[in-house]
């Protein structure tokens, strides 16, 4: 006999997507003070730029920390809430003393990767608990950050 939770979904399968949401959560935390970290020591040519450029990535990552967090309660679980736990959950590491552009962008890049192979297997999951609310937030996300992805990879071309 299955048993569905609040919102109708099987128990087993929230909970392997709040695991899973737990998981972005906690790479999303990463990726949010690394951008943070950019945007204050960011130093060169390429400031004004750049300075803007990290600032909307951070307020960005801000938006989706809140909107992975109020998912994970809507499925009936506990958003871990300690940086502590971020640090040892998550796949993206913290970056320190990075004020260079082009090393900054490609930190950038790679912390977009990690977040686009955990979207997509949480898009896997959801589609696959019948999860419309998990799948619709993930299709958002991935489909913004691949052209954020492109737009990086251009900015980091060499002439």
């Amino acid at each position: 006999m299955s048993k569905k939770n609040s919102i109708g979904l099987e128990v087993k399968d929230s909970e392997l997507l709040a695991n899973g949401l737990n998981d972005l959560l906690a790479n999303y935390q990463l990726f949010y003070m690394n951008a943070r970290g950019f945007h204050w020591n960011i130093r060169g040519e390429k400031f004004f730029e750049l300075h803007l450029k990290f600032e909307e990535l951070y307020n960005d990552a801000l938006l989706k920390i809140d909107e992975i967090a109020e998912r994970i309660l809507t499925l009936g679980y506990t958003p871990i809430h300690s940086y502590s736990d971020y640090v040892k959950k998550s796949e993206i590491k913290e970056s320190k003393d990075v004020s260079e552009g082009h090393a900054a962008v490609e930190l950038v890049l790679e912390g977009f990767k990690t977040l686009l192979i955990k979207e997509r297997a949480l898009l896997k999951t959801a589609a696959e608990a019948d999860d419309e609310g998990t799948n619709a937030l993930m299709s958002d996300y991935i489909r913004q950050q691949e052209k954020l992805v492109w737009m990086y990879s251009s900015y980091q071309a060499k002439k």
